[in-house]
């Protein structure tokens, strides 16, 4: 089983790219910064360099491991440990590798993924944050929607 690095490089652009068009004051933008009691001052503090190299390097681990998460043959060859020589193993294979992998099932994986997995940890920091539902929605709503975009390039894209 092989990685799509092409396909992980543009889904690790994803929430850069998302995030620009998401936190847009005419989109989410000023009601994520009243919920965040983000100030423009706050904001134009911090290293830009540092954050968004930061941010991309995180992308880049989220966008790989969701190749785990949308491509259910890696779990074949986990379960397995990469071997396929049983004669259940090749015949599962036979029959599905591949044919799951496509935009579709690969964006309901995502969104799956940010549902189930961004929205608690997010929802649970805002709580203990003392956040409103505002915040945690705009920031969970992000990931959700992330996850669904790269979960779709990842799954979609076949090498």
């Amino acid at each position: 089983m092989e990685f799509n690095f092409l396909a992980i490089a543009v889904a690790t652009v994803i929430p850069i790219v998302l995030g620009f068009i998401w936190y847009n004051p005419k989109v989410f933008g000023i009601a994520w910064m009243r919920a965040a009691e983000m100030t423009e001052v706050k904001m134009k503090s911090g290293n830009m360099a540092i954050i968004f190299g930061v941010s991309l390097l995180l992308s880049f681990f989220l966008a790989f491991f969701t190749n785990f998460l949308v491509i259910h043959e890696f779990g074949v060859y986990g379960l397995t440990e990469g071997n396929l020589d049983g004669a259940t193993t090749q015949a599962f294979m036979e029959e599905f590798e591949g044919k799951w992998r496509t935009f579709r099932h690969g964006a309901l994986h995502g969104a799956m993924a940010g549902i189930l997995f961004a929205l608690p940890i997010i929802g649970i920091n805002g709580l203990f944050e003392r956040k409103n539902f505002k915040y945690i929605f705009i920031n969970a709503g992000y990931w959700i929607v992330c996850l669904t975009i790269m979960g779709s390039i990842i799954s979609g894209w076949t090498a």
